[in-house]
């Protein structure tokens, strides 16, 4: 553990943290699991943690407890709202493999567009597209074999495709390539008139 600007302790030594941040909703309960066994399956030298993005990764120009005090602010006036992961896809440009958000992509939308701005503002280099990143830097010829076994797996799951989701987290990337998770905000936590 380090000591931060302030002189607080902080979860990531000054020597391995990057400027790179994301606010995250993690996938619970068994789909979480599910997800990242099928990552780890699809990916092997992945160490997942299941979860959707609210704001993709970017650098701040502020010190990350500001962006933390925007993002709680946002958030703890949002209302909890159900997600469902649907179909499988591939994006285009980057052959990510991913599984689309249905019900609750909207929300998503709104909360993106909402913490897009001020401390937390990026021009992020694609459309946000709420989804769920099950492979990804994966070899362009092995992209079609991996997205028909992650299509397998995925209609043999049993379980429910859909949460509720009530906390986001405030997440800092590592040289390690090591997300470490700095803040959690509870939905709904500051009532809005």
């Amino acid at each position: 553990m380090g000591i931060n600007e302030n002189g607080r302790p902080s979860p990531i030594p000054p020597c391995e943290g990057l400027n790179v941040f994301a606010l995250v909703i993690y996938i619970p309960g068994p789909l979480g699991c599910f997800l990242d066994d099928l990552r780890r399956e699809l990916v092997p030298h992945y160490n997942p943690h299941a979860h959707v993005s609210v704001l993709p990764p970017r650098p701040l120009a502020v010190t990350w407890q500001a962006a933390s005090d925007q993002a709680r602010a946002l958030v703890e006036g949002w209302v909890p709202f159900d997600l469902e992961l649907t179909d499988l896809q591939v994006f285009p440009v980057t052959e990510v493999t991913f599984l689309e958000v249905g019900a609750g992509s909207s929300d998503l939308r709104r909360m993106h567009a909402a913490m897009n701005a001020g401390a937390l503002e990026f021009q992020e280099p694609f459309a946000y597209h709420p989804h769920i990143t099950l492979a990804q830097e994966v070899p362009h010829e092995d992209v079609p074999a991996m997205h028909e076994l992650a299509r397998h797996r995925w209609a043999e799951y049993p379980g429910s495709r859909t949460f509720r989701v009530e906390r986001a987290v405030f997440v800092q990337n590592t040289k390690r390539d090591c997300w470490v998770d700095l803040a959690e905000y509870s939905l709904g936590a500051v009532s809005v008139r």
